[in-house]
């Protein structure tokens, strides 16, 4: 008999705390998104997540090390090589991943690429290059509007991004031209990991607003993954905000978008007061690594942060004895670092449930997929020989 018979897991989107080992190899060596915020907070007001024992992992300025008997909190290592969303969430999910995902930062999308989108869209490419999307939309939305265009950007993520007008270009033919940048993206030279429409409203430059009809067309995980075999045994697989599209919805019963954290949390705690599900709920707040990571905002950042901690407080609250809690990252985006890209690192991993009478610190983990190979073991299901990962045993055994 399962110990839990609902496990939450939380992804709070880039809220690494240090820099990996080889992060060297990635010019992130001296990162840490978690204290280096904290610092220029001048502390962080995150009650829930101290008591969960956030301040046994690092120096996080404004928390403490307290006595936690209902959570347990560790750090774990990233085993695959990358430090992007997706390479980090088909971790979480026992998927090791060796060649990471091709970005195009630095040089925009390939001539040929740009040129054969052209062609089998019908639409002049603008932009390509590595943009801000709302930036970008001030640069180029009105000459979109005017010659309906496609605007093409891309990040520090392996992601092809189109922007065009929901009353010029529409919903409908924006799509399409995303699926057929998904089909030119799937050649091992273009290998790009997620197609993202980006759909936008407004008159001009000043009023440009992007709508909540973001879809996202990922490639599909190369294995199976702990939300694949929950799923074919019966389990629930709850997906809240993009989960269900980094997973390109290849083991996902359930999904929800979401327009904010605010709006993510609430749905989880809605998930958690009234749905008696036995299963995953898998979350992701975005909100963390698009509007503060990347934009170099510490100050948003922490701000978010402790927003988010008072959320995750109702949650804890509603939960039940029978329920786990799992607070994470996949990834870094030290918003005091060099440039805007995501940062080698550690995550924090809080593990709280009101059954626990024996919560501590735990050692360093090899791996996120630790996590998956715990809900496994949970519900008494086995990984697949192509799953990395190993049970946190103190976890199913208090």
């Amino acid at each position: 008999m399962a110990k839990f018979k609902r496990i939450f897991v939380i992804v709070a989107d880039s809220a690494g705390i240090g820099y990996m080992p080889d992060a060297a190899r990635f010019g992130d060596e001296g990162a840490n998104t978690f204290v280096h915020i904290s610092e220029k907070c001048g502390g962080l007001n995150v009650p829930n997540m101290n008591a969960m024992g956030l301040g046994d992992l690092d120096n996080v300025k404004g928390t403490s090390k307290v006595s936690h008997p209902h959570a347990y909190s560790m750090r774990l290592r990233e085993a695959s090589n990358g430090k992007d969303t997706m390479t980090g969430h088909w971790e979480m999910m026992g998927i090791y991943t060796t060649k990471p995902f091709q970005t195009f930062t630095d040089t925009g999308f390939p001539d040929e690429l740009i040129k054969e989108l052209e062609e089998k869209t019908g639409h002049k490419v603008i932009g390509n290059k590595a943009a801000s999307g709302t930036e970008i939309l001030k640069e180029l939305g009105e000459e979109q509007m005017r010659d309906n265009s496609i605007i093409v950007y891309t990040s520090s993520d392996s992601v092809l991004q189109i922007a065009a007008h929901e009353e010029v270009t529409g919903v409908k033919e924006l799509y399409r031209c995303c699926d057929i940048a998904r089909e030119i993206c799937m050649k091992p030279e273009w290998m790009v990991g997620r197609i993202i429409a980006r759909p936008y409203v407004g008159k001009n430059k000043d009023e440009f607003k992007r709508t909540p009809n973001r879809h996202d067309i990922a490639i599909s995980p190369t294995g199976t993954t702990t939300m694949d075999i929950l799923k074919d045994n019966g389990y629930m697989v709850s997906c809240v905000g993009k989960i269900g599209d980094i997973f390109n919805q290849v083991g996902v019963v359930k999904t929800q978008k979401t327009v904010s954290n605010f709006d993510g949390m609430e749905k989880t705690i809605a998930e958690a007061k009234n749905h008696d599900f036995e299963g995953l709920c898998y979350v992701n707040l975005v909100e963390f690594d698009s509007e503060y990571g990347h934009r170099r905002n510490p100050l948003g950042y922490g701000k978010c942060l402790e927003d988010f901690d008072k959320q995750l407080g109702e949650l804890m609250e509603v939960s039940k004895e029978d329920d786990l809690i799992m607070v994470t990252a996949d990834h870094g985006n030290d918003p005091t670092w060099t440039g805007t890209d995501h940062t080698r690192e550690k995550v924090p991993l809080l593990c709280f449930s009101k059954s626990f009478k024996h919560g501590k610190y735990l050692d360093e983990r090899e791996c996120f997929a630790d996590i998956g190979a715990t809900i496994l073991e949970n519900f008494g299901l086995k990984k697949t020989p192509n799953q990395i990962g190993k049970p946190i045993e103190e976890l199913l055994k208090d």
